[in-house]
């Protein structure tokens, strides 16, 4: 695969600053605003929200021309993947599995990458390292999983964990997926149409369960609305934004970084915001996590340079 065109600096610096810091920070918005929110229906509105200013903006200030069929079906494939099974799993599932441990499990999309780059886009087949590499990661999520209370907490919600596993599979799925589409005419337009199309299905989703007609206005609080607007605007118009515009400029291995950043901004506002537990059991899994997501990161620069 060829190295994409260089951006401006300022631009890449940006972009990285927002999936790495606002991105990490937000498992524990997530988990602030489902006290009083039902999940899907905070995922909904937020992305239906932000998708909906984005369009605007991207219509009235930068001229977009009203999107074809074509474009509203490549909008909806990838938003399914990537706002409704990722991050609306992600988001349900923060209701079984504290916020940056929930980090960890999902930063194994890096895993997935790898194999679906090699499956997908016809990369070079993982060697011995990378295989290990892998292999650990996984094992570091079962080590969060396995039945037992030791290193001084209980395990982690195996369904939890489960849907989380998943979350992060479709997840890269949609990277590789965005990789393959043509580049769209009018990136921020389309970023706009995934939103939209994938609140409409987190809403009808908490519709049809039934969770909509449990939440109650007397019940929101005011740091769930904090975080709910926080996830709204910075979560999803500025991180998402920033995500598609680097999966045109930069590489699947440069992008599984934000795999290893992000969990430990995640871990670390968790123990510090919330209250999580920084037990043995998180730190050594983390440890084991993090160290494969890094090997087989920096195995693929290599092969690459």
């Amino acid at each position: 695969m060829t190295e994409p065109e260089r951006p401006p600096t300022l631009h890449l610096v940006l972009a990285w600053a927002a999936v790495y810091l606002i991105w990490g920070s937000t498992y524990l918005g997530i988990r602030v605003a489902i006290d009083s929110i039902p999940p899907f229906l905070m995922a909904g509105s937020r992305h239906l929200l932000a998708g909906l200013l984005l369009y605007a903006w991207s219509r009235l200030r930068q001229a977009a021309p009203a999107p074809s069929r074509q474009d509203w079906i490549r909008a909806t494939g990838l938003g399914a993947l990537m706002l409704v099974t990722a991050n609306g799993a992600t988001t349900w599932a923060e209701q079984l599995v504290p916020s940056g441990l929930t980090a960890l499990i999902v930063c194994t999309s890096a895993l997935w990458l790898v194999l679906l780059n090699w499956l997908w886009l016809g990369a070079t087949r993982p060697g011995a390292r990378t295989v290990a590499g892998i292999l650990a990661g996984f094992g570091g999520v079962a080590l969060l999983v396995v039945p037992g209370n030791f290193g001084g907490s209980e395990h982690v919600d195996p369904i939890g964990a489960l849907v989380l596993t998943g979350a992060a599979l479709s997840w890269s799925v949609g990277s590789i997926y965005a990789i393959k589409l043509p580049r769209p005419a009018h990136p921020t337009r389309f970023v706009a149409q995934q939103m939209i199309a994938a609140g409409l299905v987190l809403l009808a989703t908490s519709t049809l369960s039934g969770e909509a007609r449990a939440f109650s206005w007397e019940e929101l609080t005011t740091a769930s609305a904090a975080a709910y607007l926080y996830l709204a605007v910075f979560g999803s118009l500025i991180s998402f934004s920033a995500y598609f515009w680097l999966i045109r400029h930069t590489t699947p291995d440069r992008l599984a970084t934000i795999s290893y950043v992000n969990p430990l901004v995640a871990v670390i506002l968790g123990w510090a915001l919330a209250g999580e537990s920084l037990s043995v059991r998180t730190l050594l899994a983390a440890a084991v996590i993090l160290v494969a997501v890094g090997l087989i990161s920096t195995t693929r620069m290599r092969q690459r340079a």
